[in-house]
């Protein structure tokens, strides 16, 4: 699936800031940075926040890692960026913010999207007096089969 901000046509630096601006977060240098890492090439993207700060450091943008996790939470209450979970020691942020399922591939360590065709969630459990189900997170766990 394609990022809707995707066009062969546009720069880096202007998908970055078109994004930004859609949710009316200020485009700061790092921020404009880090957006277009995330989303400079139109294609969705699952990454860490150690990911992320890895790819600035040997970029051209220098910033720490708390200004990278700040940055990522900021895009996130912003709707720009979901994050994704894995456990208590893996937590991806993805560009794709509508929901959907994930694959999470042991061997690799890789998160990417389900396809959701015919997919669906019956009969969840009803949630406690005095609350609601406000999200349900599907990871799907795989790993390469034995021959």
């Amino acid at each position: 699936m394609l990022n809707k901000f995707e066009n062969k046509n546009v720069d880096p630096n202007k998908l970055a800031n078109q994004w930004l601006s859609k949710a009316s977060v200020k485009p700061t240098k790092q921020r404009v940075k880090i957006a277009e890492y995330l989303v400079g090439n139109g294609k969705h993207k699952h990454i860490t926040a150690e990911q992320l700060f890895d790819l600035c450091r040997a970029g051209d943008i220098n910033v720490s890692l708390a200004t990278v996790y700040n940055t990522l939470h900021c895009f996130c209450s912003a709707g720009l960026l979901s994050e994704v979970i894995v456990d208590a020691n893996r937590k991806f942020f993805c560009t794709r913010v509508d929901d959907h399922p994930h694959f999470f591939w042991e061997d690799t360590g890789e998160l990417t999207d389900a396809k959701i065709d015919n997919f669906q969630i019956k009969n969840l459990p009803q949630a406690p007096k005095g609350s609601k189900i406000s999200k349900v997170d599907i990871i799907i766990r795989l790993s390469k089969e034995i021959e």
